[in-house]
C-alpha cells in the first residue's frame, strides 16, 4: 500500500456568468493535490457557493494535512478514521466538506493509476445519463424565467427544474404555469424552495402547485426539521426531494426511518467524498428511494453512470467549472442534447486552470503565489 506524502490546497474564486441573486455572485472551488510516496497523485476538491471558503482552507491546511500525511492512500479506510479525527469541530458541514477534497483525491488517483475514468473505475452501468436543467432564478423576473425554460427545451432536456417561495404564493403560481406552457405536457418539472417555508405555508404552497404536474418538491422546509418533514409528506401526494444540506449517513437514515422523504440528493462534497456517498446511495437503495445526485455535474455525473438505477443529473445554466474558468480545459463529462457522457479523461478528469480564462476573472489563494489578472490573497 502506498503513503500520502504532501497535500496542498488552492482557493479558486470565480465570478458566476449569471448571478445566483444579488448577494451571491462567485462560487469558490478549493482544489486539493494528495501526493504518494511512489510518485502519483491525485487532485479532488472541496466546495461552498458562499459561505465559508477561507475558513474550508485553513481546515484542510493545517488539521486534515497533518493527519493524513504518513497514512495509507485508501479513500474507503481513511474515511472513517479522519472522520472521527475532526468530529470535535462537528459531525458535518465544514469537517465533511473539507475531508471531500482529500477522498476525491484518492478515488481521482485510483482511477488514474488504472487509465480509466471514474465511473468506469467504480463499474459503470450505462452509457449515458438524462440531465435536467437547473437555475437559481427566483430572483428572475417571469419573462426572463421563460427565456431561461426556453433555452433547457431548445438544448434537448426532457426535465428542468425552477425555484420557488417568492413572498406571494400567487406569484408562484403564475411562474409555474408559464413554466409548464413552455414545456408542454410531456417534459418533467421538479421544483425547488430552498427551504423557505414553514409547515403550513409548505401545505398551501404544494396545494396550489400540485396541478402543473410536479416531479418533486424540493426542500420546503429547514433541511434539519424531520418531524415537519413527515408531516408534510404525510399531507401532500408530491414526492418530497431532499438531501443537499445533509452531511452524514446519520442523517439520512433518520429521514428515512422518519418517512420523510422520496427522492435523496446526496451533495458528494457537503458528504464528505464519494466514499460517503456510495454508503448513502446504497442506504436509499435499500429503502427503493430514488438517488438524485444534487449539482457539481462534472462530479455527479461520474456517479450517476455508476448507480444501478437510472437517475437525472442537475446541471444548473452557466455555471459549469469550465465556464466559469475553473479549468484549463474540458471535463471529463459532456452534456449534450439531454445526456450526459464521459469523454474518456482519467480519474475524476479535472485540471484546474493556472491562470484566469479571458473575460473571467477568478481569482485564487493557497499553497502557491500563482500569477493571475487580479490581485489575490496568500493565505
Amino acid at each position: 500500500m502506498t503513503t500520502i506524502t504532501g497535500l496542498s490546497a488552492v482557493l479558486h474564486r470565480a465570478p458566476l456568468v449569471r448571478p445566483w441573486g444579488t448577494d451571491v455572485r462567485s462560487t469558490h472551488v478549493i482544489e486539493v493535490v494528495v501526493d504518494c510516496d511512489d510518485g502519483t497523485s491525485g487532485t479532488g476538491l472541496s466546495w461552498t457557493p458562499t459561505i465559508g471558503a477561507r475558513a474550508l482552507l485553513a481546515l484542510i491546511e493545517d488539521d486534515v494535512r497533518a493527519f493524513v500525511v504518513g497514512r495509507e492512500s485508501d479513500a474507503r479506510s481513511l474515511w472513517p478514521a479522519l472522520w472521527a479525527h475532526l468530529h470535535e469541530a462537528g459531525s458535518g458541514g465544514l469537517t465533511t466538506m473539507a475531508m471531500a477534497g482529500v477522498d476525491l483525491a484518492l478515488w481521482d488517483r485510483a482511477a488514474r493509476l488504472r487509465s480509466l475514468p471514474l465511473a468506469d473505475h467504480l463499474g459503470r452501468t450505462r452509457d449515458s445519463a438524462p440531465v435536467y436543467g437547473s437555475g437559481v432564478n427566483l430572483h428572475y423576473p417571469i419573462d426572463e424565467l421563460v427565456e431561461q425554460v426556453g433555452r433547457w427545451v431548445a438544448a434537448g432536456h426532457q426535465a428542468v427544474k425552477v425555484k420557488v417561495g417568492r413572498p406571494d404564493l400567487r406569484e408562484d403560481v403564475e411562474r409555474i404555469a408559464a413554466v409548464r406552457d413552455m414545456l408542454g405536457p410531456d417534459r418533467r418539472l421538479m421544483i425547488d424552495a430552498n427551504q423557505r417555508w414553514d409547515l403550513p405555508t409548505a401545505r398551501r404552497a404544494v396545494a396550489a402547485l400540485a396541478p402543473f404536474d410536479l416531479d418533486w418538491i424540493e426542500e420546503p422546509l429547514r433541511a434539519e426539521d424531520t418531524w415537519a418533514y413527515a408531516q408534510l409528506r404525510s399531507a401532500i401526494d408530491v414526492p418530497i426531494a431532499l438531501g443537499e444540506n445533509c452531511h452524514t449517513i446519520y442523517r439520512f437514515r433518520d429521514l428515512i426511518d422518519a418517512g420523510a422523504v422520496d427522492v435523496v440528493q446526496p451533495n458528494v462534497v457537503r458528504v464528505g467524498g464519494i466514499t460517503p456517498f456510495l454508503a448513502v446511495a446504497e442506504l436509499a437503495r435499500a429503502h427503493s428511494l430514488t438517488v438524485a445526485p444534487h449539482l457539481l455535474p462534472e462530479l455527479s455525473g461520474h456517479l450517476a453512470l455508476a448507480l444501478p438505477e437510472e437517475t437525472w443529473v442537475e446541471d444548473v445554466e452557466d455555471a459549469g467549472f469550465t465556464r466559469l474558468g475553473i479549468l484549463s480545459g474540458p471535463a471529463g463529462v459532456v452534456m449534450a442534447d439531454g445526456r450526459l457522457r464521459l469523454t474518456g479523461a482519467p480519474g475524476l478528469g479535472l485540471d484546474f486552470a493556472e491562470s484566469v480564462t479571458p473575460g473571467i476573472p477568478a481569482q485564487s489563494e493557497g499553497r502557491t503565489a500563482r500569477d493571475h489578472d487580479l490581485m489575490k490573497e496568500s493565505a
